[in-house]
């Protein structure tokens, strides 16, 4: 892959060099949905050169296009007026399921950047800067095929459905043998769109897969991430598949998780690593982590934004229940993951279907937070925390539904100092949104049990 430049008075050099013919931009909405267009090529250097606008329904609708009634960046109100979007050249890659093409992320500027997914990283990644260290960061994702498409699930109701491959069969080198074109393509896809994908595996559960992407940058790795579920999906459809995120599409299979692996560097040197500690934490992780868990009930909602993400966080089935920690413990909400070049904080809570700007500022935030104030860690759980749990000795308990975890972080005075009254408001009223939504809907589960009976 040839990257794109950052300058741009090398940017029209590049388009000759590459041939490109064809330009897309992309921004990406609360929930994290990559949002963009095509663009002729003068279009397109005037929006490189000046910025462009983008119709503010972006930042005011949800995942269905429907447009919120509570909000103030977006609305009515405001006439749905273009807001500014600001294009990042360095985010430009060629998209090579699409000859001649390539793409360039943005993100909202002026008013609207207190809003902004993208932006509010940004903010948070400037104030890691400040205090001296650069945020490295890595995604990994679990995701579901299944042999439909979106005509076959719908009219499905989205029940029913054919899985990829049957059964539950976690690490099988058979079906990555068999099924070894999808994984070479996906793999070399995503490499010619510098998004390495470090690990590809299967995991438990009837045609769910596993990719682990490579670490990097914390800005470039939220942008891997966009881009790793967007076109994982594209990808599956021009096959005649379809990949869901969704973290909780069946009851009695495990989650989706989007787990997320920070560390701090300074110098270029690991600086979560302390050899002279028996878990290898210096003491600058010690409080990072201790942060994590601090906030983790309070900014939940930024990390678990959907309502189906509460399905997820049950015993038993790999998600915690619990503001916690552990060393190499799989069942604590943090993970710590001792080495002297990998030592890093794997927050565990997230889902598959998170905003990666979101969730990403809201792990770091948190660590910042317990940095600043030099918060002190709780003890450690040492074996399974949901045995904990069920005793109420695993931590401060998680909220257990979106309504809950919304209420947390609006009125989390944490929250307004990291990221801002305008961001927390907007979010917060989404949120809302999304539970009243919900509960005008009548669940299957509930015409089954109560409408002959009751």
């Amino acid at each position: 892959m040839t990257q794109a430049p950052a300058d741009i008075a090398e940017l029209e050099r590049y388009i000759e060099r590459e041939r490109l013919r064809y330009f897309k931009v992309a921004v990406t909405d609360v929930d994290g949905v990559l949002r963009g267009k095509y663009l002729c090529r003068d279009k397109f250097l005037a929006a490189a050169a000046a910025g462009l606008g983008f119709c503010d329904v972006v930042l005011g609708w949800d995942s269905g296009d429907q447009l919120y009634d509570n909000t103030a960046v977006s609305g009515w109100h405001t006439g749905y007026r273009d807001a500014p979007v600001r294009l990042d050249l360095s985010s430009g890659r060629r998209l090579p399921m699409e000859p001649d093409t390539a793409l360039w992320l943005g993100q909202f500027a002026g008013d609207y950047a207190a809003a902004c997914p993208r932006a509010l990283l940004g903010r948070v990644i400037e104030r890691t800067r400040a205090l001296g260290y650069d945020p490295l960061a890595a995604f990994e994702y679990e995701f579901f095929l299944f042999r439909e498409t979106p005509d076959s699930a719908r009219a499905k109701g989205y029940r029913g459905l054919t899985p990829f491959t049957p059964g539950m069969f976690g690490y099988s080198m058979l079906r990555s043998a068999v099924h070894s074109d999808l994984y070479r393509e996906l793999q070399d896809t995503f490499a010619a769109m510098d998004v390495e994908i470090e690990g590809l595996h299967t995991e438990t559960g009837p045609g769910v897969l596993e990719a682990a992407l490579r670490y990097c940058p914390a800005a470039q790795a939220a942008d891997r991430a966009a881009l790793f579920k967007t076109y994982t999906k594209a990808l599956a459809q021009q096959r005649g598949l379809m990949a869901t995120f969704m973290a909780k599409w069946n009851p009695e299979l495990p989650g989706q998780s989007g787990h997320i692996h920070i560390s701090l560097a300074r110098g270029g040197v690991n600086a979560f690593h302390d050899p002279a500690d028996p878990n290898g934490m210096s003491p600058l992780m010690r409080h990072f982590v201790a942060g994590q868990v601090a906030l983790l009930p309070e900014l939940l909602a930024m990390v678990c934004p959907t309502i189906n993400d509460y399905r997820r966080l049950v015993p038993g089935m790999w998600a915690p229940l619990a503001a916690n920690w552990g060393v190499e413990n799989r069942t604590t909400a943090i993970r710590v993951i001792p080495g002297q070049h990998a030592q890093r904080s794997e927050f565990r809570v997230g889902p598959a279907d998170a905003n990666p700007y979101l969730a990403l500022a809201a792990a770091l935030a948190a660590g910042l937070y317990g940095v600043e104030h030099q918060l002190e860690l709780p003890p450690p759980i040492h074996g399974s925390a949901y045995e904990l749990q069920a005793r109420g000795e695993a931590g401060q308990p998680l909220p257990g539904n979106l309504a809950e975890a919304a209420a947390r972080l609006k009125n989390s005075a944490a929250a307004r100092q990291l990221f801002g009254d305008v961001f927390v408001d907007h979010f917060v009223a989404t949120r809302e949104w999304e539970d009243r939504l919900y509960r005008r809907h009548v669940s299957d589960w509930e015409l089954a049990r109560y409408f002959e009976i009751i």
